[in-house]
């Protein structure tokens, strides 16, 4: 069961969820989470009871120091509530790890929670890792199963066939039950797939403010980002092979990219532009 502390009365909320594990190349998505709970001052809200869902030989339970005193801290999937001043529309976060067991058991009790909470719209994240060049921007596709949901945000049918994690799961549970219901994937090169991915983050980020018509703080994520870059940079210079490869994906990326020159990308990046002028910024906590 999910352990709920008491909730105020929310704005339109909006789910957004990400996965440690499988869903999760570069700690992309995951990452794209904490930076959220730091951005927007978020309080914890619920957790799910770890024992119904988590193999503790797999994804071991820690000891830690709090105030002096050692405690068992048990992972699981937490649910935190962000009622930033910037949004009109309060933010549900939902992190954690991709349950070892009763994963439908697991996404009811999810849809539920937000059925209860008033959620109407929900996003999952994830990352995979991909063909693609880490020098130019890193790809998002953002898809809705439910054809009412891709009219309402502008957005694409998947057409992946295959195995899929928890997020898939989750998105398809959150569509059934009626809920706008959208996945947004960002690819990581898989030259550089190691944690952290900064800029496959930021990607992600930017995709949800794109779909969702908000502005997110970035904080030291872009410097990140560029740093990460020159690193892998650094890698590829000092092996040819690795060189040449890059530079097939880049005129790949570039070939891709043309029609995209004008047009919806022009309209997109000027939008996003616009939403950075006209909103204030985060107050401190």
């Amino acid at each position: 069961m999910i352990d709920v502390a008491e909730v105020p009365s929310l704005r339109d909320p909006i789910l957004v969820a990400a996965f440690e594990g499988w869903n999760d190349a570069g700690e992309a998505a995951s990452t794209a989470i904490t930076h959220l709970r730091t951005v927007w001052h978020a309080t914890k809200l619920a957790a799910m009871d770890p024992e119904d869902y988590y193999d503790f030989q797999v994804n071991r339970p820690r000891v830690a120091l709090d105030k002096g005193q050692r405690r068992v801290i048990w992972p699981t999937t937490r649910l935190f509530l962000c009622r930033s001043t910037t949004m009109d529309r309060d933010v549900i976060l939902v992190q954690g790890i991709e349950p070892s067991t009763r994963w439908r058991t697991f996404t009811i009790e999810l849809v539920e929670l937000a059925g209860r909470l008033g959620v109407s719209t929900v996003v999952t994240l994830g990352a995979l890792l991909a063909d693609v060049p880490h020098t130019r921007p890193l790809p998002v596709t953002t898809t809705s199963d439910d054809a009412a949901t891709r009219t309402r945000y502008g957005l694409d049918a998947s057409t992946y066939q295959g195995p899929t994690g928890i997020v898939g799961v989750l998105n398809d549970a959150a569509a059934r039950a009626g809920f706008d219901a959208m996945s947004s994937w960002a690819a990581v090169p898989h030259y550089a797939g190691g944690a952290p991915s900064p800029k496959a983050t930021l990607a992600l980020l930017g995709a949800l403010e794109d779909v969702l018509d908000i502005v997110i703080a970035r904080g030291d994520l872009e410097e990140d980002a560029r740093a990460w870059e020159r690193g892998v940079d650094e890698l590829a210079a000092s092996d040819a092979e690795v060189a040449e490869y890059v530079s097939s994906l880049e005129d790949e990326s570039d070939a891709a990219e043309l029609p995209e020159a004008s047009g919806d990308a022009i309209a997109r990046e000027f939008g996003r532009y616009l939403r950075y002028l006209e909103t204030p910024e985060e107050p401190e906590a």
